[in-house]
């Protein structure tokens, strides 16, 4: 480190933050596109498994259950189960990455993610009980779940440390799309795999096959999963994350000194580099209230934000009911089917759309209007939906629920 960086630590890391581009902040470099491939693919796996349990617990309806409904208590936990291990997931991984760096953790949460995977097509349900599958299916997501929660601070700080002041919400903006991206990819493959058993599910009836059809949908995550992995074990630490460690240990250092004139013996610091989670740090940082102000601003929208986005969206039945594509009528394969297309009409009303207008505007309208419109328009529209639920008409509903998912993400959860 320079003796001018000694002196004033802060322009070291504005070496980082400068971008000669002139070019507009949604215009990427081959290594922008690279890096995305990268932490992409963990906000699409993300999606994917999250979202993917709507037409799975369809599925196990027919499955397990001979088209029955499933328990309530058992359909409630199955469905929040990869949700309550998220939780688990963001504060652990998010204080690992800070205690042992980004390139010691990050791809941990991704083998995670592949294990979880595996127990849970690995279900042995011609030996337990329904609700014993429920049960299994539900402890694995919870695992699963804490695999795509270590991936949410993961990626996105990953994708922060090497992204430019002028960039930086575009690129995060960018990881988020990919939800979009595995929300409606999860609705093709069970489409598609829906129909390659038409025949053996329809025709010949054994609509017990569906065990199939769930097991391939869930298991075709672990493809984008293994082919990301290695990158993601060996990427190399990002120069401002380096820096910032340098930067630490050169004031404790001091402050060592201050205290202790004499050094150890050799003049070698044992652990120049040791690396641990400044917790100390963080209470000191976040006591002074114009720093917890915005912690807590924060964190209480994306909560409250949450409480609505996936509730609906680990609820769609409720919407493909009102939109007439709810799977009420014909063979079981026939329900399936409308279910499916009726997922993939959710994704692509909207909701992939408005993570790309965040994408192209965010550098020009700024966080804090794309957070305010988001969270106002998408009030309105959940007003409007609360109030004619069961008066709207079919095309009513739809432009309405559109707008809905439209300003989620052209808000606050891009």
């Amino acid at each position: 480190m320079t003796n001018a960086a000694r002196e004033n630590p802060n322009s070291t890391l504005e070496l980082y933050e400068q971008d000669a581009d002139n070019r507009p902040p949604f215009i990427l470099t081959f290594a922008e596109i690279k890096l995305l491939s990268i932490t992409g693919v963990g906000f699409f796996l993300d999606a994917y498994d999250l979202f993917i349990i709507n037409p799975v617990s369809t599925m196990l309806q027919y499955r397990l259950y001979g088209g029955k409904s499933l328990p309530a208590n058992l359909a409630g936990l199955l469905k929040a189960s990869a949700n309550i291990g998220s939780v688990i997931g963001q504060f652990g991984f998010g204080y690992l990455a800070d205690a042992f760096g980004r390139r010691a953790v990050y791809g941990k949460e991704l083998m995670l993610i592949i294990v979880a995977t595996i127990f849970c097509i690995s279900c042995p349900t011609n030996d337990l009980s329904p609700n014993g599958s429920l049960i299994y299916l539900s402890m694995f997501r919870i695992l699963l779940g804490v695999g795509v929660g270590g991936d949410y601070p993961m990626s996105a700080s990953v994708t922060s440390d090497r992204a430019s002041i002028r960039k930086r919400g575009t690129l995060l903006a960018y990881i988020f799309a990919n939800q979009g991206w595995g929300s409606l990819v999860g609705s093709l493959v069970v489409l598609v795999v829906l129909a390659c058993y038409k025949h053996v599910m329809n025709d010949l009836g054994e609509t017990s096959k569906v065990d199939g059809v769930w097991r391939i949908a869930v298991a075709l995550s672990l493809i984008p999963a293994f082919g990301t992995l290695y990158q993601r074990l060996t990427l190399p630490e990002s120069k401002r994350y380096v820096e910032a460690q340098h930067m630490n240990e050169d004031t404790e250092n001091l402050k060592e000194k201050k205290l202790e004139p004499s050094g150890s013996e050799d003049g070698v610091d044992d652990n120049p580099l040791k690396k641990k989670a400044h917790f100390k740090e963080f209470v000191e940082y976040f006591s002074e209230w114009r720093h917890a102000k915005i912690l807590i601003g924060t964190c209480t929208c994306w909560f409250l934000l949450d409480i609505a986005f996936y509730g609906i969206n680990l609820n769609q039945n409720v919407v493909l009911q009102e939109i007439g594509l709810a799977g009420q009528t014909g063979t079981a394969w026939e329900k399936l089917f409308q279910i499916s297309v009726g997922g993939i009409i959710i994704t692509v009303l909207g909701f992939v759309p408005g993570y790309y207008v965040t994408v192209m505007t965010i550098e020009k309208l700024g966080r804090k209007v794309i957070q305010f419109q988001g969270f106002l328009m998408a009030a309105l529209f959940l007003g409007l939906l609360a109030g004619n639920f069961h008066t709207f008409n079919i095309p009513s509903f739809i432009v309405c629920f559109t707008l809905l998912q439209f300003f989620f993400n052209f808000g606050a959860n891009a």
